[in-house]
């Protein structure tokens, strides 16, 4: 059963742009190396609702399987790419669920 893997990110204040753009790119690049992941996207919040509790970006991420979600979070790439995103980190919310 795929699994969908959502992260919701707010970055420090004093992140620069072009920061947060080289963050987003690493994030997006992740699928080309890691085995498993069949689909991914991710967006700015535009709602008008008020309710996003100041986190500013969302990523879904499609597993094709819970296994290949188990391989994902240890993977080096994946680490390193939290490594990269850490100082720059306000804030994260992780949600995890079966499609």
């Amino acid at each position: 059963m795929p699994i969908r893997h959502l992260v919701l990110l707010r970055f420090k204040d004093d992140t620069p742009d072009a920061e947060q753009r080289g963050i987003e790119s690493a994030f997006a690049a992740l699928p080309a190396q890691i085995a498993g992941i069949t689909g991914f996207e991710w967006g700015m919040n535009n709602s008008p609702e008020g309710l996003a509790k100041g986190f500013t970006h969302a990523f879904a991420v499609t597993f094709e399987d819970g296994a290949a979600r188990d391989v994902y979070l240890p993977h080096p790439a994946h680490v390193a790419f939290v490594a990269r995103l850490k100082p720059w980190l306000g804030d994260v919310l992780v949600l995890d669920y079966s499609v």
